[in-house]
C-alpha cells in the first residue's frame, strides 16, 4: 500500500524553503555601521566646537576696538608642545619679561601625560593645558596637540591674534618687542596701505614654511598606501614645511574647523620610514585653502646639516656664540628669523651668558 508521509514531508520542506529565504534577511548579522570616533578624537571635536563657537561670536567686537584707548592691544599666543622638561624656560622668562605691557602674549604648554615633567615656575606656571594627550613623533598625535594647543588659546582669550607654535628645543632669538613689533607693525601697515575691506579678522598674514618640490614628497604622499589621500589631496596639491609656524587667527579657526583634510592625515601610514604627517598636515591645508594669506616660509630656523634619523643638526654648548646667534638670524627672505632649534639641555648656560648682550639686543 502506497505511503503518503514521504510525500507530505517533501511538499512541507517545498513549502518551507521560501519561508526560510523570506526570513533569512531577518536572522543575519546586521550591516556593520562606521565606529563612533575614539574618546580622545570626541574631546577633540567638543573641545574644537566651544572654540569656534567662541572665537566666531567675540572676534567682530574684538577687531572692531583693536587699536583704541579703551581696549588692549593684540596679543601673540605662545604654544610650548613638549614631552620633557623645559629646560629653556629660564632664557623664555627673561625674553617674556623684558617687554613693559606684560599683557602682550599667552602662553600655553601641552605636555605629553606620559612623560614625567618638572612643573615650570614664572610665567609658566599654570600653563600645561588639561587637555593634553600622548603624543607620538612622526603621527598624527602631534597634529592633534598643535590642534589642541590652538583651540585652547583661540577660546582662552579673542585678543590672541598670532599662534606661535614652539617645542622645549627651540629658543628665542630676538627680544619680544622685536618680534611683537615684527608680528603687528608690518602687517598694520600692510592692512593699511591695501585698504582692506573690513573683517572680522585683521588682515595678517601667516608665517608658514610651504613646500612643494621637495623630492620626498611621492614616497611621504603614498605613506599610506596608493591613492589613500584621494579625493580631497591630489598629489600636486600635496605640500611640505616646519611643523613650528605663526599662525594668524583666522587660519588658527581653519585648522580647528577642519574636518575635510584630517581625515586622511590621520589615517595610519603603512610606510613608516616616510610618514612625517606634521610637517605635511599643515602645509597642505593652508596652501589649499588661502596660500595668498601665507608667507610660504616659517621664522624658526632648523639646520638640517648633519641630519640623523629626521631629526635636525642638535647645537651644543661648545658652537654657542654671539655668531651663532647673528647666523641663525639670517634667512632666504627679506625677514630675519625670530627663533630657532635644536639645541641640546646644556646649552643653556652658555645662552644665559649671551642672553642680555647678544640675543635680546636687536
Amino acid at each position: 500500500m502506497f505511503s503518503s508521509t514521504p510525500f507530505v514531508l517533501t511538499f512541507a520542506l517545498f513549502l518551507t524553503v521560501p519561508l526560510l529565504f523570506l526570513i533569512a534577511p531577518q536572522i543575519l548579522p546586521p550591516k556593520q555601521v562606521p565606529l563612533p570616533p575614539p574618546n580622545n578624537e570626541l574631546a577633540d571635536l567638543s573641545l574644537f566646537s566651544k572654540a569656534t563657537v567662541a572665537s566666531t561670536s567675540s572676534q567682530r567686537s574684538v577687531h572692531s576696538r583693536l587699536g583704541t584707548h579703551t581696549n588692549p592691544k593684540p596679543k601673540i599666543a605662545f604654544l610650548f608642545l613638549t614631552n620633557s622638561d623645559l629646560t629653556f624656560s629660564p632664557l623664555w622668562e627673561k625674553f617674556f619679561n623684558q617687554n613693559k605691557n606684560k599683557h602682550l602674549f599667552n602662553i600655553y604648554i601641552h605636555a605629553d601625560p606620559s612623560a614625567t615633567i618638572t612643573p615650570p615656575t614664572g610665567v609658566f606656571e599654570n600653563k600645561f593645558i588639561p587637555e593634553a594627550m600622548k603624543t607620538s613623533r612622526a603621527s598624527p598625535s602631534l597634529i592633534s596637540a598643535a590642534r589642541r594647543l590652538i583651540a585652547k588659546a583661540l577660546l582662552d582669550d579673542p585678543l590672541n591674534l598670532y599662534f606661535t607654535l614652539v617645542s622645549q628645543h627651540c629658543i628665542p632669538i630676538h627680544s619680544f618687542d622685536y618680534v611683537y613689533n615684527f608680528l603687528f607693525h608690518n602687517t598694520l601697515n600692510r592692512n593699511k596701505r591695501t585698504k582692506q575691506p573690513f573683517s572680522i579678522f585683521p588682515n595678517y598674514q601667516s608665517f608658514i614654511e610651504i613646500i612643494s618640490d621637495d623630492p620626498n614628497l611621492l614616497d611621504r604622499y603614498n605613506a599610506r598606501g596608493d591613492n589613500v589621500m584621494l579625493p580631497e589631496v591630489p598629489f600636486e596639491r600635496f605640500r611640505v614645511g616646519s611643523q613650528f609656524f605663526t599662525l594668524n587667527r583666522k587660519h588658527a579657526l581653519m585648522v580647528i574647523k577642519d574636518k575635510k583634510y584630517w581625515k586622511k592625515f590621520k589615517l595610519p601610514c603603512l610606510n613608516l620610514d616616510s610618514c612625517y604627517p606634521e610637517e605635511h598636515y599643515f602645509p597642505t591645508l593652508l596652501s589649499m585653502e588661502d596660500p595668498e594669506g601665507c608667507t610660504h616660509y616659517t621664522l624658526t630656523n632648523v639646520n638640517w646639516t648633519d641630519s640623523v634619523d629626521g631629526h635636525p643638526h642638535l647645537y651644543t654648548p661648545e658652537e654657542v656664540s654671539k655668531e651663532l646667534v647673528y647666523k641663525l638670524r639670517e634667512s632666504n627672505s627679506s625677514y630675519s628669523y625670530l627663533f630657532a632649534r635644536k639645541f641640546a639641555p646644556e646649552c643653556l648656560k652658555p645662552l644665559m651668558e649671551i642672553a642680555d648682550d647678544v640675543i635680546f639686543r636687536d
